[in-house]
């Protein structure tokens, strides 16, 4: 196959010496606004993240092959890609790990009150904070229990917590105590305290999280988002993170995070650049994943 390799894929050398050694010829586009090195027709694959979202799709007609960069799918027209019958593959498992302690890790700063003791030693103030929780014993939901929710799972449970799903495919699985059908979910939220955004975006998650259900948190609640930013009703939750303990963000429905968003100077928020996915392991997984996936087409 003919394969354009976008600079989506960090790892784009070691990428094309695999690809190459199995035998395939590889062409290479940095940045995906940017013209095409050669006409769309003669790709029969593609590895890519928002390649799609600059050059229209029907136009590689050829096409065999995709290979995201990404986890999700909402960067492509998978109704196109059903319909011509391309094989397409995501990088699923290779940013579960570094996410999944990213929010760990968040929910632990907003608990130790990190914030507060990084204010103090930069003003060298010895003050002690009688107000700091322990995760141990509280009940964390994880929204999507795909591989990004069971890593999360599998860390919070090691901290003692309580740990159940809600997914659309509920299923026995040893890292939640159990894993509840969606439409379980207005039940199960009034009981967490940590609720955990891992599902992929689509139409039927978009909002997911609305006025509503964010009433349902108790005060207590903190919320982290590391899936996608719409899954979430940004305006709705900002009328309640006053009330909430707090909120782990590293997704936004507009991206970048608007400079006037009052998100920015919540002191129980953690703003993150949509960068939890980032771990020095990821290149190594990632070229894995290439790998099995294009010699599972042969």
């Amino acid at each position: 196959m003919r394969i354009l390799i976008t600079g989506a894929l960090q790892a784009h050398c070691e990428c094309a010496d695999i690809l190459t050694g199995l035998g395939h010829s590889v062409d290479f586009l940095q940045n995906e606004k940017d013209a095409l090195p050669s006409v769309a027709d003669c790709y029969e694959g593609v590895i890519c993240n928002g390649l799609f979202l600059h050059h229209p799709i029907e136009d590689f007609v050829n096409l065999k092959y995709i290979q995201l960069t990404s986890a999700g799918y909402d960067r492509v027209d998978m109704n196109y890609i059903r319909d011509k019958g391309i094989g397409i593959f995501n990088a699923g498992g290779v940013y579960s790990i570094p996410m999944a302690e990213f929010a760990l890790a968040g929910v632990l700063e907003l608990y130790k009150q990190s914030r507060f003791f990084w204010d103090n030693q930069k003003n060298q103030s010895w003050t002690k904070h009688r107000g700091l929780r322990e995760l141990y014993g509280k009940t964390v939901c994880i929204l999507g229990c795909g591989s990004v929710g069971t890593e999360c799972a599998k860390r919070f449970k090691a901290f003692g917590a309580r740990v159940v799903g809600v997914d659309l495919y509920p299923r026995e699985d040893e890292s939640y105590e159990k894993i509840y059908p969606f439409d379980a979910l207005d039940g199960v939220i009034p009981d967490c305290d940590v609720l955990v955004l891992t599902l992929p975006l689509s139409e039927a998650t978009r909002h997911i999280i609305n006025a509503d259900r964010l009433a349902l948190l108790s005060d207590s609640a903190v919320l982290v988002n590391i899936a996608r930013g719409a899954v979430v009703d940004t305006d709705a939750l900002i009328n309640e993170l006053p009330r909430l303990y707090g909120a782990v963000l590293d997704v936004f429905e507009e991206e970048p995070l608007l400079p006037d968003s009052p998100l920015w100077n919540m002191d129980n928020v953690i703003i993150t650049p949509h960068n939890s996915f980032v771990g020095e392991n990821n290149n190594d997984r990632l070229l894995g994943v290439i790998k099995r996936n294009l010699e599972s087409l042969v």
